[in-house]
């Protein structure tokens, strides 16, 4: 009865999630689907046989994904799966998307984000994760208080916490780090920082007793985990949103934290870390695009009807195709589904292009096709 009632819950999880369009272009979603047909033949219940088929349906209505995770508040696979998880571990299989992201060496902090970062000097020693509610890293953001080095959202258990890890041990300042707002369901992001920092990682990165959907740290090196841990106290104020509150725990602490440390021989003393880096590449001038065997296009706005109509031709001229929308997505999604395009320069160029269109149509202003860099584009006019 109990592994019944458990997929049952699955499932509920699985149909909310799928009926909102941000889902079926989520890699969580799609994630956790494969790995719910990889692990439900060996559950031999019957629920767990229609419930294969529930995900081959639903793995059917998913679309080409566009993120990762966005890191939802509540998010409905990230729950599935932390149910399959618990009621069926010795079924579960997982498989993970490759999640990177650039650091930036020689700047602080060293990896980019959504985060509102003050100072470096040695009275700033408190960073603050507001978790999944943004609009109180805004507001602390606004007041400024005294003590707080760094304030941005955490949402996912795995890079998420990469980045906060690589943010906070290359500042020497920052010794205490405050969790705070709501921690999003499924990713239980708060929980992970709490659990990695009593319990540490084990031998596959993976936080130790989180109860994260995925909390396996793949940005960050085993001791740059260590050193996250000793550098930093992690504050609990998990749920907490009131402002006033959190601010009166940064006084308190950062004022602890200067009184054991009255100089900045002090804060000059405490070694650097030094983190793993992704080297950085510059962007470039564009190269001359080469001629796209399958043709050229030509956008037209159409403020009358606010679609887009771009017009498909061949090299002597010849119009082969027609195609008329009223956003960019979904006009290069049809260009692209049919072949219609096939130089990835070409397709940066069209692309750039039908979102200028498209601003054009939203805001009144004129829109005038750019030349391809390097070529005069495809006979305008």
């Amino acid at each position: 009865m109990k592994d019944k009632r458990a997929i049952q819950k699955i499932k509920s999880e699985i149909e909310k999630g799928i009926g909102f369009a941000k889902c079926k272009k989520c890699g969580c979603m799609k994630e956790t689907l494969e790995n719910l047909l990889a692990s439900l033949p060996s559950i031999q219940i019957e629920e767990s046989s229609d419930l294969i088929q529930n995900v081959n349906a639903w793995l059917k209505e998913m679309e080409s994904v566009k993120y990762p995770c966005l890191g939802c508040e509540y998010c409905f696979p990230a729950v599935a799966m932390n149910i399959l998880s618990e009621s069926f571990p010795e079924s579960v299989e997982n498989k993970s998307l490759s999640c990177n992201f650039v650091v930036e060496e020689q700047i602080w902090p060293p990896t980019p984000g959504e985060y509102f970062a003050f100072c470096e000097g040695p009275t700033c020693s408190v960073a603050v994760s507001t978790l999944a509610s943004v609009e109180i890293a805004e507001k602390l953001a606004k007041l400024k208080p005294e003590g707080l080095c760094i304030v941005g959202k955490t949402e996912t258990e795995n890079i998420g916490i990469d980045k906060v890890i690589k943010n906070v041990i290359t500042n020497p300042a920052i010794r205490f780090l405050i969790i705070a707002g709501k921690d999003p369901h499924g990713h239980y992001s708060g929980k992970t920082l709490l659990a990695l920092s009593k319990n540490g990682i084990d031998k596959d990165m993976k936080v130790i007793d989180s109860p994260g959907r995925r909390p396996i740290l793949k940005n960050v090196s085993a001791s740059e985990v260590e050193y996250f841990r000793q550098q930093i106290r992690v504050i609990d104020m998990i749920g907490c949103e009131d402002t006033k509150k959190i601010i009166a725990q940064i006084n308190e602490i950062s004022k602890e934290a200067f009184s054991t440390c009255e100089c900045e021989e002090c804060y000059e003393s405490i070694s650097l870390a030094k983190i793993s880096t992704i080297p950085k590449i510059l962007a470039g001038e564009p190269n001359n695009l080469k001629m796209d065997k399958a043709g050229y296009f030509v956008i037209i706005p159409s403020f009358q009807k606010k679609t887009i109509v771009v017009e498909h031709y061949a090299y002597d001229n010849k119009l082969l195709h027609i195609i008329e929308g009223k956003d960019a997505p979904s006009i290069y999604s049809t260009i692209i589904e049919n072949g219609w395009i096939t130089e990835l320069s070409h397709a940066a160029y069209l692309g750039r292009e039908l979102a200028r269109v498209e601003l054009g149509l939203k805001y009144g202003f004129k829109y005038i096709q750019d030349k391809a860099p390097g070529k005069a584009e495809e006979n305008i006019g």
